[in-house]
């Protein structure tokens, strides 16, 4: 008799044992899951069309314009534009918007260029470098927007500021 308790003990020790290694595996599949998913959901959001538009007629004077690239700007494919102090212009998600500029950089102080652009939809950030002066400053830089689901796109631009 007392080896049979001896035996059913080892037993149970033994079962209790190999039931919890299970449960801790499946564990730490469920989270590496769920961390897989919320990472593809970003990514699917992310898409924010933005299109080329011509130079708005709004813009009088003085202004910055970008494009995607040089090749863009030297054919005049803009897809931003801004009055150097109240509105920027932008085709997003096929829309011609007007948003009014939050913050803007003093040119003339540094080499670096920001801006910050702002409406209910979306949430727009340019940063550039100043890599040519003449009448009119050249700049690159990148163009991030964001929209208030945490979505975000950024890109490369090209373009000029001034009077």
């Amino acid at each position: 008799m007392k080896y049979l308790i001896i035996f059913f003990s080892a037993f149970m020790l033994i079962a209790c044992k190999k039931e919890k290694e299970t449960v801790s595996d499946s564990t730490k599949t469920d989270s590496i899951n769920i961390v897989q998913d919320s990472a593809k959901t970003d990514v699917q959001n992310a898409d924010i069309t933005v299109d080329t538009f011509d130079f708005p007629k709004e813009i009088k004077e003085c202004s910055c314009y970008f494009a995607k690239s040089k090749a863009d700007f030297v054919n005049e494919k803009y897809i931003y534009a801004d009055d150097a102090g109240k509105t920027a212009y932008m085709m997003l998600d096929g829309k011609r918007l007007a948003m009014n500029l939050i913050s803007s950089s003093d040119m003339e102080v540094d080499e670096e260029l920001t801006k910050e652009i702002e409406n209910d939809n979306y949430k727009i950030s340019v940063k550039g470098k100043k890599i040519k002066h003449e009448e009119a400053l050249l700049f690159e830089g990148t163009l991030t927007i964001e929209k208030p689901d945490g979505s975000k796109t950024t890109m490369p631009i090209y373009g000029e500021c001034g009077c």
